[in-house]
């Protein structure tokens, strides 16, 4: 008896060895990401990288930066990429809810070329009032827009993105003139409000919170559904009688043609990292709300946002090569 436990404990041992080593073997779960390290996007997939691991049984999971042209570069990469569970991609929604109504040549199909797998986290535009106008509520400024066209200039990180056409869809909402403003990211846009050079901007929720609390600008809506975490005391867009409200995403996609299984494997690992508290705690941190979701929910979203931005693109005539 006393041989065979011997004999029993060395194979169990044995078994155990050739697991790890399994896991060691095989290739890591490679997460990309279409922007430079540093940016909301790469903080999610390296939070996330460290908690999959061990929910997907050890094995190994690595964040691979390819930034470029929006993140296409990376939509790319996980377009190419085999169908085998072993690369996913995690970028915001612009990509595909909005560029498929912006760019004239895409490179890929939002409903071919990316398999959902889950929504990782939602984030708010606010409406920034800046010392030129120096008004406080949403109210003042479509007055002052009504009153004086060349008082309602708003600035944006840039033509085509989610702040440019949120201004087309609220001067269209309250009936206003609205003057856009682009400029090359948010940075030098919350210069020029700064500035005075104009009297509006519309930015993140996070990117105008330190300006925001120092009393330099003020942050007189955010154009969610409901109120952000991070500015319980300013009213919504809704609040203030404006019928509209829009947010942006996060969210995880393997190639366009990974089997459903996969989806499920790699959506439950996230599932179970999105479960750690430290982790919402970060996420919560940088403005954004962890959410977490099934594939086909994700896809609902997406689809349901493809569709919300569609007029106020067109109505711009806006459209990129």
């Amino acid at each position: 008896m006393q041989r065979r436990g011997v004999i029993l404990a060395g194979v169990a041992t044995s078994l155990a060895a050739a697991g790890v080593q399994a896991q060691a073997e095989r290739p890591p779960l490679k997460i990309l990401v279409g922007f430079p390290p540093g940016g909301s996007a790469d903080t999610i997939a390296r939070l996330l990288a460290e908690r999959m691991r061990e929910a997907l049984g050890g094995q190994n999971v690595v964040v691979d930066n390819k930034p470029g042209a929006a993140g296409r570069i990376a939509i790319d990469q996980l377009k190419n990429a085999a169908p085998d569970g072993q690369t996913v991609l995690v970028m915001p929604s612009g990509p595909v809810v909005l560029f498929p109504h912006v760019f004239k040549r895409l490179g890929y199909d939002v409903n071919k070329d990316l398999a959902p797998i889950s929504q990782l986290a939602g984030f708010q535009f606010a409406v920034v009032s800046g010392p030129k106008s120096n008004v406080k509520s949403v109210a003042e400024m479509l007055a002052k827009a009504k009153a004086d066209p060349s008082t309602a200039s708003y600035g944006s990180s840039g033509n085509g993105t989610v702040p440019h056409f949120l201004g087309v869809m609220l001067a269209d909402a309250a009936g206003v003139p609205l003057q856009h403003v682009p400029y090359q990211g948010g940075a030098p846009a919350m210069n020029a409000l700064l500035g005075g050079h104009i009297g509006y901007n519309i930015d993140v929720v996070s990117e105008a919170l330190e300006q925001h609390r120092a009393g330099k600008v003020r942050i007189i809506a955010v154009a969610g559904a409901t109120r952000s975490p991070l500015l319980p005391d300013v009213p919504t867009l809704r609040e203030q009688g404006v019928a509209m409200d829009a947010t942006a995403w996060f969210a995880m996609y393997g190639p366009g043609a990974l089997p459903r299984e996969q989806a499920a494997r790699i959506q439950q690992a996230v599932a179970t990292a999105m479960k750690d508290p430290a982790l919402r705690q970060r996420f919560e941190a940088i403005g954004l709300e962890p959410i977490g979701s099934t594939p086909e929910q994700l896809a609902a979203v997406q689809k349901a946002d493809l569709a919300k931005w569609e007029k106020p693109v067109k109505a711009t005539g806006y459209q990129a090569d």
